[in-house]
């Protein structure tokens, strides 16, 4: 895994923290932003998250933990994905971290990824959390 490629992401959303951070629990939501994935958990610390459904024609199956959860403040969980091309060991689980907070107008939301197995799985992520973050946008600000 490259330790060094880090991804971050920021975007300020016109509504209440409290429908941002359900934004990013509600599996219903999820599948509007993320997809069409199917997700999975029972939303506490230390509990398993599974993420499934189809992308390009082919099933998938991504699973990690829920390392935190502090209710409209941060939502960390690591994860593999069965097409990162690697062994699904614990070294080889990227880290993903949400962390909200409330502005005057609006809700800043702060994404980070870590733990890449490779350029080209960074360069996915990246494109691949732009168009989800702006569809979550979209959705929230109506």
């Amino acid at each position: 895994m490259n330790q060094n490629l880090i991804l971050k992401k920021k975007i300020s959303i016109q509504a209440p923290i409290a429908k941002v951070w359900n934004g990013l629990i509600d599996p219903e939501v999820i599948k509007l932003y993320l997809y069409g994935t199917q997700t999975i958990s029972d939303w506490k610390e230390g509990s398993s998250i599974l993420f499934t459904g189809v992308w390009n024609g082919k099933e998938y199956k991504d699973h990690g933990t829920i390392l935190k959860l502090e209710k409209e403040k941060i939502f960390r969980y690591n994860y593999w994905s069965s097409f990162s091309g690697v062994p699904n060991v614990p070294e080889n689980y990227s880290i993903i971290t949400f962390e909200l907070k409330s502005e005057e107008t609006f809700t800043s939301l702060s994404l980070t990824q870590e733990n890449f197995p490779n350029q080209t799985s960074y360069e996915h992520s990246d494109g691949g959390w732009d168009h989800a973050l702006k569809i979550l946008k979209d959705l929230l600000e109506k």
